[in-house]
């Protein structure tokens, strides 16, 4: 299939030198800026959660079920505060609201080291660790709510139309360089300095991004967008959009995929930790993700572009139901690795065709307001599978003392997520269109 040739607006042909002096003056600083803020924030992000379980059940001794429960309602705020996150940065502009977003991630973070500093005794002998650790973790998880739509805004507002796509693609890699490199650094600075350093390092870099914030990036242009006003204006909008029957069922069954998907890092490290190997270097496994999304996401992207967008979503759903399986044939680091290969290949599959498929479902004129609602499966999957996740550890392990069983359990509901979608495909049938190849 012969490649089209690159044009500007005009239609008129360009050279190679031509896009690059077009894709440097079609971004403005704010863009780079942002953008590289994202990318510290995700490294501080991704090497929290790398260890946030066995932090939790191992340093401050919290069963695998409140451990489950607590990063369950903790990955819940984080995805889905972004929903009305955006209109308070509409608000009171992109950099105040990233500055202050950095520094609540700072002060988060740093708390959620401290947790068994003796500095905090007085606060963990007033209530139970339960509530002390659950009002400490809703700290960080304010911060994403702002940082997200910020980010994505500027890419948006400090990009001209012909990048603007080349823009996104950069946000999306940098996001994956940083799920990458977080769970290195925390292998690192667990294995140097302990475990509690590991947040208080996160805490460090988007400190950083504080500064940087606040030296570097400058309040991009307006295009001319309608937003958000006020909140009260994003709430009203959430019941408009639950009332589409048809998308609220779509976005409840492609939870399940979510509650298999942050098995990685709620159930694996309390598995492998609790029933395998006590000294398992978890964080260190969970790059290999990130790394298969880096690697093949654009190879598996062409190989499915004639595939449509419903069919390939639902491929990518099985293919990671399959993934956990991997781990009743042999549980060890080869097997885990597998697993989280054939995980991260499902990821790839279905995640850029979800949001092609999320944007045709919304209707005219609400596609942003769809579009943002798109993170509700993802932030339900993590509500649910934290409970789970938690649960199945505890029962399968402590209570039949066949701990590698409860990964029939999160294979099912991936198997029970892929007929679900099969069904909805054939009841509701919400737009033609939007299982349709796209056009060569």
């Amino acid at each position: 299939m012969a490649t089209a040739p690159i044009t500007d607006k005009d239609g008129k042909h360009l050279g190679f030198r031509d896009r690059l002096l077009e894709i440097r003056r079609g971004f403005e600083p704010a863009f780079w800026v942002a953008n590289i803020t994202e990318l510290f924030e995700r490294v501080a992000y991704y090497a929290q959660a790398a260890v946030l379980a066995i932090f939790l059940h191992e340093s401050l001794h919290l069963s695998t079920e409140q451990t489950g429960t607590l990063m369950g309602l903790f990955g819940f705020a984080v995805w889905f505060l972004p929903i009305l996150g955006g209109s308070l940065a509409d608000r009171f502009g992109f950099r105040n609201s990233l500055a202050v977003a950095y520094l609540t991630l700072a002060v988060g973070y740093f708390l959620m080291g401290s947790l068994s500093a003796s500095w905090m005794v007085p606060l963990r002998q007033a209530l139970p660790l339960f509530w002390v650790v659950l009002l400490v973790l809703m700290i960080p998880a304010l911060g994403p709510s702002v940082v997200k739509p910020v980010v994505a805004g500027t890419t948006a507002r400090a990009s001209t139309e012909s990048v603007r796509s080349l823009g996104y693609s950069i946000y999306y890699t940098l996001v994956n360089i940083g799920g990458m490199l977080g769970p290195f650094i925390a292998f690192l600075v667990r294995r140097s300095l302990g475990i509690e350093n590991v947040f208080r390092v996160s805490a460090l870099f988007v400190f950083l991004m504080f500064f940087a914030t606040l030296s570097f990036y400058k309040e991009p242009r307006r295009s001319g967008e309608q937003s958000i006003p006020t909140v009260a204006a994003a709430l009203r909008n959430m019941v408009v959009v639950l009332s589409n029957l048809p998308f609220v069922v779509f976005l409840l069954i492609f939870s399940g995929f979510w509650i298999v998907f942050w098995q990685e890092f709620i159930a694996l490290p309390l598995f492998l930790r609790g029933y395998v190997n006590p000294n398992a270097n978890v964080d260190l496994l969970l790059t290999v993700d990130p790394f298969t999304v880096i690697l093949f996401q654009i190879v598996v992207s062409y190989l499915t572009r004639r595939i449509p967008a419903f069919t390939a979503m639902t491929i990518g759903i099985l293919i990671a139901s399959f993934s956990w399986l991997v781990l009743l044939l042999h549980a060890s680091t080869p097997f885990v690795i597998a697993a989280l290969f054939i995980l991260a290949l499902g990821e790839i599959t279905q995640s850029p065709r979800y949001y092609e498929y999320v944007s045709r479902l919304a209707p005219p004129g609400q596609q942003g307001t769809y579009m943002g609602y798109a993170f509700l499966p993802v932030a339900i999957g993590y509500l649910i599978g934290g409970r789970l996740g938690g649960y199945l550890v505890h029962y399968f392990g402590d209570v039949l003392h066949r701990p590698a069983e409860m990964w029939w359990v999160i294979s099912a509901i991936g198997f029970a997520t892929t007929l679900l979608m099969w069904i909805y495909n054939m009841v509701f049938k919400p737009i033609a269109a939007a299982d349709s190849p796209p056009a060569d």
